[in-house]
Order: structure tokens, then C-alpha cells, then sequence
């Protein structure tokens, strides 16, 4: 059996195979395989016994479920306009600059995904960013430059 297809069957042993338990099999395949496949969808769709239409529809609703391969650190930057108004601009123009990428894109070595999402929570302490699960605030490019850099190093 195909690894994907016993973590789908594990996770659906796990949660239950209602329609109210898709979200939570998404979630599991994603931080397990980084990412959702449209192979892992249709597996998904297939062990729920659902559409697979409605499994792509629902992973696609939500910002963090990734549908696409995906950097080893994948850095989110708050796109809110008090990220905005605190230098979030200069802070995006610093990563894209150090990482020769843009938004939405994959470094070429596969170590960086650059993407904008919605309030991260951290209003007080913008401009802010997640890589990965890790949360810095207060971010301005200097900052930044050393944050990415000791992301650089442990390669």
C-alpha cells in the first residue's frame, strides 16, 4: 500500500470517517506530507466516501492547508493593513531580495516558500511573520536578514 494511502486509512482509524472529520485528515496529511497531493485528496475523498470535488473545495477554503509542494520553511508574512502601516512592505522587498524569490514561489533548492496570509494575531508587535509554526514580530529587514540567515544555516 502506498504510504500516503496507509496515512490517509490511519488517520481516518483515528478520527472517524464522517464528513465532519475531514478537516482534521487534512490537517494530519499536511503535517505529515507538507502538503496535500491531489493524489492524498482523492484518497481522502475515496476512504470518507465523499466527492472528491468537496475534499478539494475544503482544502483549498483554508490558508494552511497547502495543495501544492511546498519549501522546507514555508514563511507567511501578515498581509493586515497594521503590518502595512508598520513596514511590512520593506520587510517583504528584504526577504524577496535574500531569497531571490517572490511571493508564492519555492526557492529553487526547495528550502523557502514565500507566502502573504491574513492577521496573524500579533497587531501589537507588527509587522509579523510565521515560518513554519515559529512566530517573530517586530520584524524590520535587518531583523529579518538575521532570522532567514539562521534558517540558512541549519541546512
Amino acid at each position: 500500500m502506498n504510504p500516503v494511502s496507509e496515512l490517509i486509512k490511519d488517520l481516518a482509524d483515528q478520527h472517524g470517517r464522517n464528513r465532519h472529520n475531514l478537516l482534521p485528515i487534512l490537517q494530519g496529511v499536511v503535517e505529515q506530507e507538507k502538503y496535500l497531493s491531489e493524489y492524498s485528496m482523492i484518497e481522502i475523498a475515496r476512504e470518507l466516501d465523499l466527492p472528491a470535488s468537496e475534499v478539494f473545495g475544503t482544502a483549498t477554503f483554508y490558508s494552511f492547508l497547502e495543495h501544492r509542494k511546498m519549501g522546507k520553511y514555508i514563511i507567511r508574512i501578515c498581509k493586515t493593513i497594521t503590518c502595512s502601516m508598520k513596514g511590512k512592505n520593506q520587510v517583504l522587498l528584504a526577504i524577496e531580495d535574500m531569497l531571490k524569490i517572490k511571493v508564492g514561489e519555492t526557492t529553487p533548492d526547495g528550502n523557502f516558500s514565500l507566502l502573504q496570509t491574513n492577521c496573524l494575531g500579533f497587531c501589537h508587535k507588527a509587522p509579523a511573520m510565521l515560518v513554519n509554526h515559529e512566530v517573530y514580530t517586530d520584524l524590520t529587514p535587518e531583523r529579518v536578514s538575521e532570522i532567514l540567515n539562521s534558517y540558512l544555516k541549519k541546512k
